[in-house]
């Protein structure tokens, strides 16, 4: 691989990362199988994949549930202020040990808007949701916070790079 601006890969690199990309063949050796579809070998899959996770390029793979599926219909996204005087790391780590909770980010906030941490949700009901974000609430002694519940899920995908 050569490193400009970032890794550069040639056309079986990108075929391999096309495949891993989406969802993973359902098989006890998903990689073989991808390699098999490529004719290239495991190895020379599994070689591309340790590479760009030891160079911090891939984190993990991992199942994604689909919750509404899984009967958990409502989820509300949280924004909430955290003072400059609270360390962020701390109040972070409280909202990530949740697991109702899957995505939590730190975002700029501005005087119009002055929330700078958002998590979302998920729950059996509205009454779910609204009981993890009090205790969430009572736990981190956050006393500013938006509930932003979702009315309908327009688009969901993963993200696509080759």
């Amino acid at each position: 691989m050569h490193t400009h601006y970032g890794p550069t890969f040639d056309s079986i690199e990108q075929g391999i990362l096309r495949l891993v990309q989406g969802t993973l063949p359902d098989s006890p050796t998903p990689f073989a199988t991808i390699a098999q579809q490529l004719d290239v070998s495991e190895q020379q899959v599994l070689n591309l994949l340790q590479e760009l996770k030891s160079q911090g390029i891939i984190r993990r793979f991992g199942a994604t549930l689909r919750h509404q599926e899984a009967g958990y219909d409502w989820n509300v996204m949280v924004a909430w202020q955290v003072p400059g005087c609270r360390d962020m790391e701390e109040v972070s780590r409280i909202m990530c040990a949740r697991p109702e909770i899957t995505h939590c980010y730190q975002r700029r906030n501005c005087p119009e808007w002055p929330f700078n941490l958002y998590t979302m949700v998920h729950g059996r009901s509205e009454t779910d949701c609204r009981k993890v974000v009090e205790q969430l609430q009572v736990q981190t002694g956050l006393e500013r916070y938006e509930l932003l519940f979702s009315h309908q899920e327009l688009k969901k995908t993963s993200m696509q790079y080759f």
